[in-house]
């Protein structure tokens, strides 16, 4: 389970934990996350009662925003992280190997796969080929991609969240570095719209 401290990875663990499937789970440090990104990974990754909670630090992966010189890259979204997705399921899939898992997990919501590229279908369906490709292990167990809110926005996405339980006042979006949410950046204005749209309160107004 690729777990960052946000909505739509929380929700795809407690869907998983809903079938009854044993769940670990894998944060990634990538240069710049906020602390309370990375806090809020590990509270929802125990309040879930996973099997295992891994970290692995990349402190050279930036997102756009935090290049002196983007380049080739300027006018992406500041988030962007130049072949994210690859990386990250290739870590996954190592651990994957490891521990005999049958499923890697990701969050990636309908809304993703209209900006990023890395989040769509064809690529999944590429990137699941060549790891099994590359791991006779992988094959045995049929390894697969899994990513169960791809055909929803993130309005559905918060819906499903409040069904599942999901400890939603512990789960955070904002692209800033302080101990609070900002509410002005892109990923708390879209919070904020997703709570709206959807008919819930979000926890983190209730306070």
């Amino acid at each position: 389970m690729l777990l960052s401290g946000g909505i739509d990875s929380a929700t795809c663990l407690y869907l998983s934990k809903s079938k009854g499937i044993l769940n670990r789970a894998l944060t990634v440090r990538f240069y710049r996350i906020a602390d309370r990104e990375v806090e809020s990974a590990k509270t929802i990754a125990k309040a879930a009662g996973v099997e295992e909670h891994r970290f692995v630090s990349l402190p050279e992966l930036r997102e756009v925003g935090d290049m002196k010189r983007p380049g080739k890259l300027d006018g992406l979204p500041q988030a962007y992280i130049p072949m994210k997705n690859a990386i990250y399921y290739s870590v996954a899939a190592a651990f994957a190997e490891e521990t005999g898992a049958e499923r890697i997990v990701g969050g990636h919501n309908l809304e993703d796969t209209k900006i990023y590229e890395d989040t769509g279908d064809e690529f999944f369906g590429n990137l699941e080929k060549t790891l099994r490709s590359g791991s006779g292990r992988l094959r045995t167990n049929g390894l697969t991609i899994w990513r169960p809110l791809r055909a929803l926005d993130k309005p559905a996405v918060v819906s499903l969240a409040t069904k599942l339980g999901v400890p939603l006042e512990a789960t955070w979006s904002c692209h800033g570095e302080g101990e609070e949410h900002c509410w002005r950046c892109v990923g708390c204005l879209r919070r904020e719209q997703a709570f709206i749209e959807a008919g819930v309160l979000d926890p983190l107004k209730a306070r």
